[in-house]
């Protein structure tokens, strides 16, 4: 009972400092947005031209595909901060201190990550009962059919995510910008491990229900059926998508799952999976003690006051350790401003190891040697994804290294290291993506050109912004990642930045976001400057 009453007000305290900080704040506006898309019909769950009557049972299995589909996306970059947060705050070497064992701790948090996602599973609740009523093609309120897949379905997908926060935390490789790249294809793979069995014109086999994580497989498979008794020529597609051909013109009655053994297991199994992940990040949990980290003991040269981030802007010199003032001169101010940008992009590329130089050189060998149209459509795709913790520093580098009052403090701070920074990311663009520029210049590909020059300004400039407003990195890194993969990696015409085609390129548009990027990262900028 002591270990239960410590459980949970561990739990309790950490969920109550999370609800308010302004980032769940920005989480729970996103979880309303995502519910008025569905009501709006801009994001809708359908079987080829079916959809459900609006009911308890529809809306129930909709929301609950809905919440696992991208919640357990969206939720672990909200989460995957609690043991760094103690760390920070000092905490962590408060409860070190304790008895506390290392999986009791790790479990705490796993739960506490858990309770954070389920305040927004709640809300999609609420929003699926009112939706049922504004859409009033069934005004009749089932509670057990609309609460019983979003419980069974939702609450365990977004427990293995709470889990799997905490394990990504706790391993030194995983709890950085790594990481936050890593998890999004660890999440494409658990929704893929259900779906090969959706178009079989045949019943769900049992082994199907215990492979499938976000419950697509379980739903789908009997709204199938229903649908080939209607419809003969129902050739077993679905789809939860958005756009105008999301849009259906056909619906059917589902009236509610049919539970079985197998249905139940299943999701029981998923929740035992979740706790034996948050035990196992136990093993990698250092408690809070540097010497007892898993990590690569790297042999550092000696360093002075250049590691903590310190642009050349700042009006002193950094020599031996001491600090002399600068005379200011009103001539060579281009020269110090190359000087500066020269700083940023050290800056960005310190500490990466020659390995990391030598994938960056094979990737612009790579679009250089390979068929324009496999340049541009695949190997820029990786060029320009391996730079990404490079990126993600721009904007945020100064809060994570508390240098924000030497930096804002300096002459012409905004004016000057701005810039250099954005000119910093745009060169690493250039240069980790130049051999796909010289294939275009090659063919005399203007279009084409046109479309790296605005990805080359484009990418620095979103991650400006974001580190600018966010004071962080993982809002770049989650955003890009996603980005990246719904847009040039699938060629969708509109989130293609890249233009990984001629048919998917829009630079006209995206060198307009680009122009609001960069507005957007001076005024983030300047408002941090007037409250430092």
């Amino acid at each position: 009972m002591k270990s239960l009453r410590i459980l949970y007000h561990m739990g309790k305290a950490d969920f109550l400092e999370r609800t308010r900080r302004y980032s769940f704040l920005l989480a729970m506006a996103l979880t309303l947005y995502l519910a008025y898309t569905v009501y709006r019909g801009q994001l809708t769950y359908k079987l080829e031209d079916y959809r459900g009557v609006y009911n308890s049972a529809w809306m129930g299995c909709e929301m609950a595909l809905v919440i696992t589909a991208f919640l357990t996306l969206i939720g672990f970059y909200v989460v995957k901060n609690t043991i760094q947060r103690d760390q920070e705050t000092r905490v962590g070497q408060i409860l070190a201190a304790t008895p506390m064992s290392k999986p009791f701790y790790t479990f705490a948090k796993m739960i506490s990550n858990f309770s954070v996602l389920a305040t927004m599973v709640f809300v999609l609740v609420l929003a699926a009962l009112a939706m049922q009523l504004l859409r009033a093609e069934s005004r009749h309120v089932d509670l057990f059919a609309l609460l019983s897949p979003i419980v069974a379905f939702s609450l365990p997908a977004l427990a293995l995510t709470a889990a799997l926060a905490v394990l990504f935390e706790t391993i030194p490789g995983l709890r950085g910008g790594v990481g936050n790249v890593v998890y999004f294809f660890v999440w494409i793979s658990l929704l893929m491990l259900g779906t090969p069995v959706l178009s079989a014109n045949r019943p769900l086999p049992t082994s199907a229900y215990f492979r499938d994580f976000n419950g697509i497989a379980s739903i789908t498979g009997q709204m199938q059926t229903i649908v080939r008794g209607i419809d003969p020529e129902y050739k077993g597609g679905s789809s939860l998508g958005s756009g105008p051909g999301a849009h259906a013109t056909k619906t059917f009655l589902f009236t509610g799952l049919h539970w079985n053994q197998a249905m139940v297991l299943s999701r029981m199994m998923w929740l035992m999976i979740a706790g034996a992940i948050a035990l196992l990040a136990s093993l990698f949990f250092n408690r809070f003690d540097p010497a007892r980290s898993w990590q690569l003991k790297i042999k550092k040269k000696p360093s002075v006051i250049q590691d903590a981030a310190i642009p050349a802007s700042l009006p002193i010199a950094i020599s031996s350790g001491q600090l002399t003032p600068l005379t200011k001169t009103g001539t060579g101010s281009h020269a110090r401003f190359v000087q500066l940008v020269v700083s940023e992009l050290r800056l960005m590329l310190k500490g990466q190891r020659w390995w990391w130089y030598m994938v960056a050189v094979g990737l612009f060998i790579a679009c250089l040697a390979s068929p324009l149209s496999a340049s541009r459509g695949g190997v820029i795709l990786a060029a320009w994804l391996w730079p990404i913790l490079l990126w993600s520093q721009m904007g945020a580098r100064e809060a994570r290294y508390s240098t924000q009052s030497l930096l804002f403090s300096s002459d012409h701070a905004l004016a000057r290291q701005l810039p250099a920074a954005w000119t910093a990311g745009v060169l690493v663009a250039a240069l980790t993506g130049g051999g796909l520029e010289i294939r275009l210049l090659l063919a005399g590909d203007s279009e084409g050109l046109a479309a790296w020059g605005t990805a080359c300004l484009f990418i620095p400039t979103l991650a400006l912004a974001l580190g600018a407003w966010s004071g962080g990195r993982k809002a770049f890194e989650a955003l890009y990642t996603v980005w990246w993969y719904i847009g040039p990696a699938n060629h969708v015409p509109g989130a293609d930045f890249i233009g990984t085609s001629a048919n998917s390129a829009l630079p006209g548009m995206y060198l307009l976001f680009t122009g609001v990027l960069l507005a957007a990262a001076y005024l983030g900028r300047r408002s941090k400057m007037a409250y430092a």
